[in-house]
């Protein structure tokens, strides 16, 4: 295995909250059962794998070798698909049969050439056919070894799609296995929510849109709904039974189906980390770029200053070949450096360190110019291993880090843990939120609270859980970055700012933290273990400090709601659709239906209009909004716009909205190619009109920016577009009937 592949493993696991919970949870059984050693995470991967394919674990330890990032995936698509198949009360035997054919739809990837998969970027369009032909080999490698049909079938159909258009397939519809169904939803949907070098991972709720906008399509619209009511409903049960299906009912007869049980205990010890916990802090914790690579310039380190700069995560990176089209490594006339004039290959060649002044694309698209230091590393046989690469930025203004980190630095501390108080985080966080504005770039929030804190003082007193506290704080610490803001908001509820942070990658940190909390001994505790829940957000167009706040707050309920001790990521991001229509200020335009009104717009969502609606009260709850009239299809609501309430400046003064909504679900015929048709596809429609509740208050300079504010705010609470004219007549239309008991629903 090579460096790349023995880093990646570990690495892309406890960053995914799936996986996360259910290992958790065999973690807790372990305890109970008096086991005090707790194994290392790729340990436990291999054992999840050995005992759900038996035999059939040497396939999947051959794609690990090969790419361990498709391995990771396949393990997480497989796990998500035994929890949604409970939902869905599916027989045993086929459960068995998509779970087998979760984990090895990938298989193919072994035969295919190594450059396509870690190429730095997008693949050509030649090579997304050579990829995609992947399945076929899969199928081919399985075909010898594999006596299940239903496994092979699944395989077979998980690229086809649900409306026949790929004519390689000569099922559709219904007739198309419900396994490979599901398992190409779950495909789809771990794809998005997971780091790329040419994309950043979406937020959960974005992926769940874009699935929504494929549904009767590419995927069953029936599904689709299942897969939306499994991400709002109580799925930790439904983990906890998959961790008990995997590691405790699983027995040799049932992995050993399709294959031959291997009880050999060999060939999954523990890999170690070259890398002591002192180079660890001080790799992750330099402002520089630092990149090791082997001797083939495949990518083993990408440390979190390489992140910063170049916007590119690690999970992304680290797998891919070093490649100077990678960051569009440029000289000082933007001229792009071909490979073969690459300076790291060349500093490996000659075995000779060099220093060059290059410009790269840094995070969001902006040139950086940087100081590329590229350093061979060379044995004592004068064999060259690979190099190490640092990247400093040379750019003369201050960096957002820098301008957080003094922030940061100025902040008052909290008396016993030693991170900022409630008071200056509430000071600091709209000028954090501002900054990001500026700059364009996104940043998360991360509210975290001990769990079942009481009873740690009620059984050992106030002063252990004083240092039970501590600890936790020690943890975040620890945990923030460089420009990060770490606060205890009160009692044993902590809050972490997340500088140039995106909702995905905001969820992983939260939950690498909740499970080395979980891993953490309490001494004060007789060496017991506490727990924390978590509730992650990004900013979003339209937000203000009190509504994301607000937002990291429910999440937050909802982790306590579900069970504690796990991750709850909320909203959208900064996805910002672009507006299709004009704004009319008070008092310009004859076009508008009353006098009064500000601002008038019609907004489709793909989701149906449950969710819809599941937002809309998230919406209503984060804005502290009141609602003053509902009927079957409409909604008004009371909204204070108020960003600074304590501001003296007239132009801040709270402004209250009213906001009118009227609601129509479409369900349009989706035809195929063929012209047949494949059933309805649902769309919500949101008729909204937005209005100053006082006549006075027109005369704010600032009124239609705010309520433009407040539209873009409900457009990503929605995940909505705004689009052109009235309602399609030609659409069958539903009303909306039930738009107050859904709203009236009590709030977690």
């Amino acid at each position: 295995m090579s460096p790349s592949q023995s880093h990646e493993t570990p690495q892309v696991g406890q960053r995914v909250s799936e996986i996360s919970t259910l290992l958790h949870s065999l973690d807790e059984s372990a305890t109970e059962d008096g086991q005090s050693e707790t194994k290392t995470r790729n340990v436990r991967e291999n054992q999840l794998v050995q005992v759900r394919l038996g035999l059939a674990s040497g396939l999947f330890t051959a794609l690990q070798c090969k790419h361990a990032p498709t391995a990771a995936h396949s393990l997480r698509v497989a796990l998500g698909c035994s929890a949604w198949t409970f939902a869905l009360e599916v027989t045993d035997e086929e459960r068995d049969a998509i779970e087998v054919a979760a984990l090895l739809h990938d298989v193919g990837k072994v035969g295919m050439p190594d450059h396509m998969l870690t190429k730095p970027g997008k693949l050509t369009p030649d090579e997304e056919m050579v990829m995609r032909k992947h399945h076929l080999m899969g199928l081919e490698i399985l075909s010898t070894c594999c006596s299940s049909e239903a496994v092979l079938d699944i395989i077979r159909y998980a690229s086809a799609w649900y409306d026949g258009r790929r004519r390689t397939f000569p099922k559709k519809g219904k007739d198309i296995p419900l396994g490979a169904r599901i398992v190409a939803i779950m495909d789809a949907y771990d794809s998005m929510t997971t780091d790329h070098v040419y994309r950043p991972a979406r937020s959960r709720e974005r992926a769940l849109a874009e699935l929504f906008q494929a549904a009767g399509t590419q995927f069953d619209p029936d599904l689709m709904r299942s897969f939306a009511e499994l991400q709002t409903n109580e799925h930790f049960p439904v983990n906890k039974k998959v961790a008990q299906r995997w590691l405790e009912s699983l027995n040799e007869e049932d992995s050993t189906k399709n294959w031959q049980l291997n009880t050999s205990e060999h060939g999954h010890e523990e890999s170690t980390s070259t890398k002591g916990p002192f180079e660890e802090k001080l790799l992750g914790n330099m402002h520089d770029g630092v990149i090791f690579l082997d001797s083939q310039l495949q990518i083993f380190l990408w440390n979190n200053g390489a992140e910063r700069l170049t916007g590119i995560s690690a999970s992304a990176a680290q797998g891919r070949r070093w490649a100077p089209r990678l960051l569009d490594l440029h000289d000082n006339k933007g001229k792009i450096i071909p490979d073969e004039k690459c300076p790291v290959a060349g500093a490996i060649v000659t075995g000779s360190q060099s220093i060059e002044r290059f410009g790269i694309r840094g995070r969001n698209g902006k040139e950086v110019p940087i100081d590329l230091h590229v350093v061979p590393v060379v044995g004592s046989d004068g064999t060259t291993h690979g190099a190490t690469l640092m990247l400093h930025d040379v750019s003369p203004e201050a960096s957002l880090e820098e301008r957080c980190q003094n922030l940061h630095q100025k902040a008052t501390k909290d008396p016993l843990t030693q991170v900022a108080n409630r008071a200056e985080f509430d000071r600091m966080h709209e000028l954090f939120i501002t900054a990001h504005q500026e700059t364009n770039l996104t940043c998360s929030l991360i509210i975290a609270d001990i769990d079942h804190f009481k009873l740690v003082n009620d059984n050992f007193g106030h002063q252990a859980g004083d240092e039970a506290i501590k600890s936790f704080a020690g943890l975040l610490k620890n945990m923030a970055r460089s420009g990060d803001l770490a606060a205890r908001y009160g009692g044993e509820e902590f809050v972490l700012l997340c500088a140039d942070c995106n909702n995905a990658s905001a969820a992983q940190r939260a939950e690498q933290l909740r499970l080395e909390l979980a891993d953490f001994q309490q001494s004060m505790l007789g060496s017991k273990r506490i727990t924390a829940s978590f509730g992650v957000t990004e900013l979003q167009p339209g937000d203000t400090p009190e509504t994301m706040l607000r937002r990291a707050d429910r999440a937050l309920l909802q982790a306590k709601d579900l069970g504690r001790n796990m991750v709850i990521q909320l909203g959208t991001g900064m996805v910002s659709q672009p507006e299709r229509r004009r704004w009319w200020p008070f008092g310009l335009s004859t076009a508008l239906s009353t006098p009064d009104l500000l601002l008038e717009t019609q907004l489709v969502t793909t989701v149906p209009f449950t969710v819809a609606v599941q937002k809309l009260r998230g919406f209503v709850a984060d804005h502290n909004a009141r609602i003053t009239e509902t009927g079957d299809d409409y909604l008004q609501l009371l909204v204070d716009s108020s960003r600074a309430p304590n501001s003296r400046r007239r132009a801040d003064r709270s402004v209250p909205f009213i906001i009118e909504l009227k609601f129509s679900e479409d369900r349009v015929e989706s035809v195929n190619s063929q012209g047949m048709a494949m059933g309805d596809q649902v769309q919500t429609k949101v008729h909204a009109v937005i209005r100053p509740q006082r006549n006075r208050d027109r005369r704010q300079d600032r009124i239609t920016e705010r309520a433009r504010e407040m539209l873009h705010s409900l457009k990503s609470y929605l995940m909505a577009e705004e689009v052109e004219g009235n309602d399609d007549k030609n659409a069958l239309k539903k009303a909306a009937t039930t738009v107050a008991p859904w709203l009236k629903k009590k709030e977690s």
